[in-house]
């Protein structure tokens, strides 16, 4: 038996959002705003935070800076209940942060300072700890220059050996970023990338056809975020479906792919069918989008599974 339900590995950061922002002022002028937020993001911190948030034991697994964004991303996650005796904290560098001023479409421009990411790894010493959970869940590549290629092989290939489930995403990934995630494709059971990431690697934009790309390789279920067209599956047993989105007001785009990911893990935790598990993973990413930040509006694993069932969705054709 594993201790927690998910141990989510690689990439977190400090966000700090700001909407509905226009313009930038001129000169040192000011304009007002209807919000401001720090949350933790990232594509590891975010699916803690709302696995967390959805009921499961959730393990943090990364590297921040020893300074007081650090803390704050610390005090936060344990406050919704994420273990986080795996944070480790460097001296080096400060924590990976990011200034979002959020459009009021819900686009976010981003300013970011990589900080502490680049030189996340998981010690040996951690990484009997790291795994000990049902779903191991590695989420940032392209950002952990420390941890990016060998090392994150090499955790997955114990995962696998050790029987774990395994989830995956990346970030601001380009055909270069390919190299580094090749290798670790035989060991992905769930990979849960964008269309855009994910037909940049493959060269190809047809999301059956980045399916194909990625299942040739060794992917187990290719699962595409494709934004407000919702969502394209492709099983490991060969079905492919495709679910339109939910129809919510966006407010704020940022960590939605994050969410569904973590709607993803819980669906694998409760055993669900993955057109089930789809369908909920959407229905937490509208959560997300209908407020500011990674977590915006999610509240409970109750309020998202009555989101997914009355929640409308956008017209699109049949799944």
């Amino acid at each position: 038996m594993t201790r927690f339900d998910v141990s989510s590995i690689g990439f977190y950061v400090l966000d700090i959002l700001g909407r509905p922002v226009t313009r930038i002022p001129d000169g040192g002028r000011a304009d007002y705003i209807d919000e401001i937020r720090m949350t933790v993001a990232g594509t590891a911190g975010a699916t803690a935070v709302d696995c967390a948030i959805l009921g499961l034991n959730t393990r943090a697994v990364t590297t921040v800076g020893d300074d007081e964004m650090g803390d704050f991303l610390e005090a936060k996650m344990r406050k919704f209940g994420v273990e986080c005796s795996l944070v480790r904290r460097t001296r080096d560098v400060q924590t990976s942060a990011t200034i979002l001023p959020v459009r009021p479409n819900g686009e976010r421009p981003a300013l970011h300072v990589p900080g502490s990411a680049a030189v996340f790894n998981v010690a040996a010493e951690d990484m009997d700890a790291a795994l000990d959970a049902k779903v191991v869940h590695v989420g940032g590549t392209g950002l952990l220059r420390s941890f990016d290629g060998q090392p994150t092989l090499r955790l997955f290939q114990k995962a696998k050996a050790l029987g774990r489930i395994t989830t995956f995403d990346l970030i601001q990934a380009n055909p270069e970023t390919f190299a580094l995630v090749e290798p670790c494709l035989p060991y992905i059971d769930y990979f849960v990338p964008s269309i855009e990431e994910a037909s940049e690697m493959a060269g190809r934009k047809d999301p059956r056809e980045v399916a194909t790309f990625f299942k040739q390789r060794g992917v187990k279920n290719a699962i595409l975020t494709l934004g407000a067209d919702g969502v394209f599956v492709s099983a490991e047993n060969g079905e492919e479906f495709h679910l339109p989105a939910f129809e919510v007001k966006v407010s704020d785009t940022t960590g939605c792919g994050d969410s569904f990911t973590a709607g993803v893990i819980v669906g694998i935790i409760k055993g669900w069918d993955l057109r089930t598990t789809a369908k909920f993973a959407s229905a937490v990413a509208a959560k997300v989008a209908m407020g500011l930040g990674s977590d915006g509006k999610l509240v409970s694993f109750d309020d998202t599974i009555e989101a997914m069932n009355n929640l409308p969705v956008k017209q699109a054709a049949a799944a």
